[in-house]
């Protein structure tokens, strides 16, 4: 049965923010990536049969606005628990991929009480101790997107998220994506030094799924993160890149599933 979704948008500290509301349940927060709000995914549509999903469109990105004051990725973490309270969200499960999963680490070591249970999706947000996360402003959008596929060809979403001809319009919302990405991630690049001492305060259920070729954020980050939080654990998926909900989504879902249900 396909669950209907609606687009709605709160107001925080004066700015505007779009989020995508779907589904019934306990809830579930999805914080997108360096993408901007990629819409009602496959991965929301089936959550949403179990969880009321809600995706946000972080302030600066398309769609939503930004406060001016809300210039770095550590103010970006401050300011969402606002934009949840005016979705009436309490305590709530939070699931993010790439930096929108470093958002979620954030969060949760800064509100611990507020999460109900973490996913971390091949994260950034842990610098690693011998490798290093992917330049993604040098190797720019195409050539990062090419960098997150083990084997996009195995992707039948590739294509609908990702068409080879851009038009004005999408290349002006890469770029306005892209110039928000800058501004949050920078420096110090896609990572917080603070963030796994941080982490340790956590004793909340956490999932940790990484593709084990992503070659984005190395694997070694998903151990960095395993042996930050304490009541974590680890999922890798083999033959799979750094967008496992694209390239590897039954195997995501099933990993999903298993931790999301139990108590």
């Amino acid at each position: 049965m396909t669950v209907e979704y609606e687009t709605i948008s709160v107001t925080a500290g004066g700015s505007r923010i779009e989020v995508l509301k779907g589904g019934r349940g306990r809830p579930l927060v999805a914080l997108h990536s360096i993408e901007g709000n990629l819409g009602w995914l496959p991965c929301y549509q089936r959550l949403a049969d179990r969880f009321t999903v809600y995706v946000p469109t972080h302030p600066g990105y398309a769609g939503s606005e930004r406060p001016s004051c809300v210039e770095s990725f550590i103010d970006l973490a401050r300011f969402y628990p606002w934009i949840l309270q005016e979705l009436g969200i309490g305590r709530a499960t939070l699931m993010g991929h790439f930096i929108g999963g470093w958002l979620a680490a954030e969060m949760a070591a800064m509100c611990p009480d507020a999460v109900e249970k973490l996913v971390l999706i091949d994260a950034a947000g842990i610098k690693p101790e011998r490798g290093e996360i992917a330049d993604i402003f040098l190797h720019g959008i195409e050539g990062t997107r090419e960098l997150s596929f083990h084997d996009a060809q195995r992707s039948r979403e590739y294509e609908a998220f990702f068409p080879p001809a851009k038009t004005p319009e999408q290349r002006e919302l890469q770029n306005h994506n892209r110039e928000a990405t800058t501004r949050y991630c920078w420096k110090p690049y896609a990572h917080d030094p603070m963030l796994p001492l941080l982490l340790g305060r956590l004793d909340v259920p956490a999932l940790i799924v990484w593709g084990r070729e992503d070659r984005i954020v190395p694997l070694e980050c998903a151990d960095l993160f395993h042996a930050a939080i304490r009541n974590s654990r680890l999922a890798v998926i083999d033959g799979c890149g750094h967008l496992p909900q694209f390239e590897r989504p039954q195997e995501l879902d099933r990993i999903l599933s298993d931790f999301l249900l139990r108590d």
